[in-house]
């Protein structure tokens, strides 16, 4: 037996730097950096003492210790840079907040600390209190903040839910062109996660213009990273996935500096990406002012070994070598950060007359009735837009036209008409079209804006999560409607949560295509419609057409929305036909339902495929029963003015769902109702929906699993009862 050994032909190396590198820099800056890294440390000092005193309410993760590669990072990116970062980015935040409020040629040696940077001082310390001066209303707190005018898009607090992102803004700037640069800020724990390699790979694969930043500080709360991994040289992740990699000292500021410099060489001539690993340690525990070594899991050795390289120790007396800060330039220094600390401060808490502790000014808390403002638009963009329903069409303005056929020529309409357009998803650039041909043409017509990816849902719809919040318009294609709960760290933490979190104001304009199959004997992990987990988070607005037409129309009106959008294509309609316009520039709004049937016995709900079944027990019973197809089945979006004007003439209500009893509709819709209809029901509520069960293969226990004509009828006669 022979063995060859083998190597990377990666770059993958440790870089350090050399007394002539300090010489090199510009003074100035030297003493801007010195001056951020004095501002960070007592920042965060005074967030632990307003911890303290219980004018914080949550967590306060500190990053003392580790601002010098936050500050090194970050004096290579400019405004238009972009970055993310975990629940612990206070000071990656501040560093990029102080560079955007500070003018070029600033030297705190003779200029006064700018305006505009004390406003950013105190907008940060008001977000963290929770309050609604700062940058979104209180709602983030220290774990989740987002300035997108400084480049600071959203941080997350899900650890490997960052990652994603970054990749979806490097996305956004290949696709449109621009020559910026975005950055991942995250932690030795978060390497660990799954999604976080994802990331990585998918931007390796696209080469995009990303850096993935690892601060190791050797510890995910209290376990080590030798507990973590047997391999801790921790850039093989880079190397091995082919991304350049470089090692750093993440207490060196100028080494964090020079590795990003060479990450920004690197991906203009390669297009990227980079990894960056700051080797660094945090001198508190994860959060809160005690020290890991008074929890157990550290010792007081390695913390002061430590904290004899504390950057604010070892700084100084480089800059005096230099001649860019004496101890009375850097007192002087010291003071003035001290005094922007007090007084952003002072602006939001003081102390009652006569009292010792400390309390919020009047008047600085969000008003409570604000609670619900921000979870999504009010969809102002659709007006304006052309409104045609299927009966107000003539027949010379329309086309027979399969299910199928209609959803790849909405795509590839919308992909014509809008360049921000981009479809990712599995195998969505072959086999004609997809799995299901649902995107065919496309490939062939915009491959520079089709990414069809590995199997990674949580990692290529964080993406598409980042590419929506800057500038793109994805479309995310998950081949089977299961598949969203492998990505539900995206689809409810991110998708569903950020619009709200962060303040609102903004649109994450995404549309994801789940297809759906349940009768199609695939079993229980691809038969799922997933729509009622979606609809437990109103950030969604979620569709389920029943007709070409009206598939086209929401589509439409899905990829002109700025809220994210989930439409079921279910694969039983694939090959039925209705009548389309052949003009496919319409939309039908959302909120509205459509009214199938008028009856006055009773009111049935109903969408996709369970709209022909609806039908045909009716059919069946005679039953003089009201049909209306719901299209749109997220609470707020439902058409309530159709649904109880039909309750009050019928007095009766049936809910008929082919999916599983437990993630049906069903039971959200049935307390609504109640709430706004009681006075006029007669008859309890009817609930038509599958077994307990989630589908299985046998044929015979399949169909058991789903509701069909026959147990919409029987429904139907217990009603009439």
């Amino acid at each position: 037996m022979k063995q060859q050994a083998l190597s990377t032909v990666t770059p993958w190396f440790r870089l350090e730097v050399e007394d002539a590198d300090w010489a090199a820099e510009d003074p100035a800056d030297l003493a801007r950096w010195m001056e951020q890294l004095l501002l960070i440390r007592r920042f965060e000092e005074k967030i632990l003492d307003l911890h303290g005193a219980g004018l914080i309410h949550g967590p306060a993760h500190a990053s003392i210790g580790q601002e010098a590669g936050a500050v090194g990072a970050l004096s290579v990116l400019g405004t238009a840079d972009k970055i993310n970062g975990t629940h612990r980015a206070h000071h990656q935040i501040l560093a990029k907040l102080l560079n955007a409020a500070t003018a070029e040629g600033y030297d705190p040696r003779r200029d006064e600390v700018p305006q505009a940077a004390r406003d950013q001082v105190r907008r940060t310390m008001a977000e963290i209190m929770g309050l609604a001066q700062g940058f979104n209303g209180g709602r983030g707190g220290s774990m989740h903040m987002r300035i997108a005018e400084a480049g600071v898009v959203g941080s997350s607090a899900i650890i490997g839910g960052n990652v994603p992102h970054a990749v979806g803004y490097g996305l956004a700037d290949k696709v449109l062109g621009r020559d910026d640069v975005s950055v991942a800020f995250f932690g030795d724990g978060t390497l660990m996660a799954g999604q976080t390699l994802e990331a990585i790979n998918l931007a390796a694969l696209y080469r995009l213009p990303v850096v993935f930043f690892l601060e190791n500080n050797f510890y995910a709360v209290s376990t080590h990273v030798e507990d973590q991994t047997r391999e801790t040289r921790l850039t093989t992740r880079g190397a091995m996935l082919g991304v350049p990699s470089v090692e750093c000292d993440g207490m060196d500021l100028l080494a964090v500096r020079r590795a990003m410099q060479w990450a920004r060489r690197t991906i203009a001539e390669t297009g990227g990406p980079v990894f960056v690993e700051a080797i660094c340690y945090r001198f508190l525990h994860q959060s809160g002012p005690l020290l890991g070594s008074q929890f157990g899991y550290r010792d007081k050795a390695e913390e002061e070994a430590w904290r004899a390289r504390d950057p604010l120790a070892t700084l100084p007396p480089i800059l005096e070598r230099l001649g860019v800060l004496n101890a009375a330039g850097m007192a002087a220094l010291e003071a003035r950060v001290r005094q922007v600390v007090e007084d952003a401060a002072a602006a939001l808490v003081e102390t009652a007359p006569g009292a010792n502790a400390q309390q919020l000014r009047p008047g600085l808390l969000p008003r409570v009735e604000e609670i619900d403002h921000g979870i999504r638009g009010d969809l102002s963009e659709l007006r304006g837009l052309t409104v045609r329903e299927a009966p107000s069409m003539s027949a010379a303005a329309t086309a027979p036209k399969k299910y199928i056929e209609a959803i790849a020529d909405c795509l590839l309409h919308n992909m014509e008409r809008d360049k921000r357009i981009v479809l990712i998803g599995e195998d969505i650039h072959r086999l004609r079209g997809g799995v299901s041909g649902s995107s065919k043409g496309v490939m062939e017509k915009f491959p520079e804006r089709v990414f069809a990816t590995p199997i990674c849902e949580n990692g290529f719809t964080g993406m598409a999560l980042g590419a929506a919040l800057c500038g793109l318009r994805p479309v995310v294609d998950i081949m089977f409607g299961d598949f969203t709960i492998v990505a539900a760290d995206q689809m409810f933490n991110g998708i569903g949560k950020f619009a709200h979190m962060f303040g609102g104001g903004f649109g994450i304009p995404l549309v994801v295509r789940a297809r759906v199959s349940p009768a199609a004997g695939y079993g229980s992990q691809h038969s799922m419609d997933p729509s009622g987990l979606f609809a437990a988070y109103p950030g969604w607005r979620i569709l389920h057409p029943s007709t070409p037409h009206d598939y086209v129309g929401l589509m439409n009106a899905a990829l002109a929305c700025e809220d994210p959008v989930l439409m079921i294509e279910h694969q039983g309609l694939f090959q039925t036909s209705g009548q389309v316009p052949v003009d496919l520039d319409y939309i039908v709004p959302f909120g509205r339902a459509r009214l199938v049937r008028p009856g006055r016995a009773c009111t049935v709900l109903t969408y996709g495929v369970m709209v022909a079944e609806s039908e045909a027990a009716v059919a069946s019973t005679g039953i003089d029963a009201e049909i209306i197809d719901l299209r749109c089945l997220d609470l707020e979006g439902m058409d309530w003015p159709m649904i109880e004007a039909s309750i009050q003439r019928t007095n009766r209500v049936l809910i008929a769902e082919q999916t599983a009893h437990g993630t049906a509709h069903g039971a959200r819709w049935v307390d609504e109702i109640q709430a706004r209809c009681f006075d006029w029901l007669d008859a309890e509520i009817v609930r038509i929906s599958g077994s307990r069960a989630a589908p299985v293969v046998s044929r015979p226990l399949n169909e058991a699993a789903l509701a069909g004509a026959a147990k919409v009828a029987e429904g139907l006669r217990r009603l009439m009862r």
